[in-house]
């Protein structure tokens, strides 16, 4: 697994198993900048793991759940389009978005997301192959955002490397830590 210093790395799961506490150590040792999203339920295993091993974790789409964990922060999918009413409660909280294009850039940063990841940068199953940006597509698209940006989608170990050709500050990953 080679992975790059200057990123940070947004480690998507959905639950913990040893392959992948090992695979996040592994990370951890080599890497100061690991951040978990939780997808799914968030499960006391996996409370206890970002905390016992200080890594900052952060919950998808509920704001109160968020608040309720004490979670760092909060992570907004594309489909979210609400904006956080309550912008005292989650003054403490790191608001990271995901979007798929420039409208949904445009929400993000309504929704005050200091990240945001773009996707799909390489091919996955879960987009048709002319959904893809590409490295190219990807730096034209983000060209003229001010926030930090995060590549995300499809990211494994053959690939990884053409990271390097974008303007983002950080990735965001699933698969290469499930392998």
């Amino acid at each position: 697994m080679l992975m790059n210093n200057k990123f940070d790395y947004y480690i998507f799961i959905e639950q913990l198993n040893d392959k992948i506490i090992d695979n996040i150590l592994k990370l951890k040792n080599q890497r100061k900048k690991i951040h978990i999203i939780i997808i799914r339920n968030i499960s006391d295993l996996i409370l206890k793991f970002a905390k016992k091993n200080q890594i900052p974790f952060y919950v998808k789409d509920n704001v109160k759940l968020a608040i309720k964990h004490k979670a760092n922060g909060i992570f907004l999918t594309s489909k979210n389009k609400k904006l956080i009413n309550n912008v005292q409660a989650v003054k403490n909280l790191l608001v990271i978005g995901s979007a798929h294009n420039q409208l949904e850039y445009f929400i993000k940063n309504k929704q005050n997301c200091s990240i945001i990841m773009l996707s799909p940068i390489f091919y996955n199953s879960k987009y048709t192959y002319n959904q893809i940006l590409n490295p190219i597509r990807f730096n034209l698209i983000t060209q003229n955002w001010k926030n930090k940006i995060c590549a995300l989608g499809g990211i494994n170990s053959k690939n990884i490397k053409l990271i390097n050709l974008t303007r983002c500050d950080s990735i965001g990953i699933k698969s290469l830590i499930t392998l």
